[in-house]
């Protein structure tokens, strides 16, 4: 029988590792932020203690860093979904957009007399839009093995086309100008959380569903089963798991989860649809889900910090003469870092294995 303060210490050194391992991308990329901003003749210091002010200073500055974090909470699960299983869908911008072009066409084309009642029908659209978007793809891996990485992409540029055309054309705004659909009606808008900022109820949607992912992934057998699909699909196909099925799954999956973003986005931020919707929600997500090892703590985590870094980076470019350019460097630093120590984890589980 193992000694308690032996169990304590092993314990403790396994949270550490964790934390280190979760940390590391973010300290390498203050690291190099901190070597640019020397090399411009800035106090490193400074300037992150006023990023830090600025993301979580006040009230008011902790409710614009998670309003920026809401839609990577959404993105962030999305593809997490997928990478978990070992599918590398970089189409969740995609079905992001689509989902919220068809949650806005609700909010503002139904009548305003259905009330309440237009939110769960404009999430039900953007949900159907999202996950049709990502099937097709799906669909294509699982039955012809058809290359996940191109498919989505290319979904990408073609809800930009769709939805560009849509925005500039059947669905422009007759008041308003050019690129924006009509405002949503006010029965349509969800709930601001802490007025007179833009955070809102689509914030407590984002943490159900990351709450329902945790769950999904350590409590339900095709969560599991994903997850197995992922580390060796030779074994999994061995033990009887579909490996069709399981992507399909996990790709429907992901639309839905896209889609519930793009018309929390719609509804809670915009309350209308505009070309340019997403300023790359989508692949920041992919940085989300990487940085927090695809675990829903670490999404968590992963979406604060670029909420953070979005929210303070436009303020803090008002107060001082400090670059943006500087957080894009951040934000750049920390995805490339977690995917190397990505990598250098899944290298070493191969040797492991071997």
């Amino acid at each position: 029988m193992r000694d308690p303060a032996m169990q304590w210490r092993m314990a403790t050194a396994a949270w550490f590792e964790k934390g280190f391992e979760l940390a590391f991308p973010f300290i390498a990329a203050l690291a190099v932020a901190s070597l640019v901003l020397l090399v411009i003749g800035k106090n490193p210091f400074e300037v992150f203690s006023l990023i830090a002010v600025e993301a979580f200073g006040s009230q008011r500055r902790i409710a614009a860093t998670l309003s920026a974090a809401t839609p990577l909470l959404f993105t962030g699960v999305a593809t997490a979904i997928c990478f978990r299983a070992g599918v590398f869908n970089v189409g969740v911008e995609g079905a992001f957009i689509v989902g919220g072009l068809a949650a806005a066409f609700v909010g503002f084309a139904f009548p305003a007399t259905l009330g309440l009642l237009l939110v769960p029908i404009a999430f039900v659209f953007a949900v159907v839009a999202g996950t049709v978007w990502l099937a097709v793809p799906g669909y294509l891996l699982a039955r012809y093995e058809v290359e996940e990485v191109v498919t989505t992409l290319m979904l990408n540029f073609v809800a930009l086309g769709v939805t560009g055309y849509l925005v500039n054309g059947p669905l422009l705004s007759e008041k308003t100008g050019n690129n924006v659909t009509p405002l949503i009606h006010e029965s349509a808008e969800l709930v601001r959380l802490v007025p007179p900022s833009t955070l809102h109820a689509g914030f407590l949607l984002g943490l159900a569903v990351l709450a329902t992912y945790g769950f999904w992934t350590r409590r339900v057998p095709a969560g599991i089963e994903s997850a197995i699909v992922g580390q060796n699909r030779r074994f999994a196909r061995a033990i009887g798991i579909s490996i069709p099925g399981t992507i399909i799954l996990v790709m429907v999956i992901s639309g839905f989860v896209s889609g519930l973003g793009g018309a929390s986005h719609a509804l809670g931020q915009l309350h209308r649809f505009a070309e340019g919707f997403s300023p790359g929600y989508g692949f920041t997500g992919m940085a989300v889900a990487l940085l927090g090892r695809n675990k829903a703590v670490g999404i968590l985590f992963g979406a604060i910090l670029f909420g953070a870094l979005a929210s303070a980076g436009t303020t803090v470019q008002l107060f001082s003469d400090i670059p943006l350019d500087i957080v894009n460097i951040i934000e750049g630093t920390v995805m490339i870092f977690a995917v190397v120590k990505l990598g250098q984890i899944t290298l070493f589980r191969r040797k492991a294995v071997s």
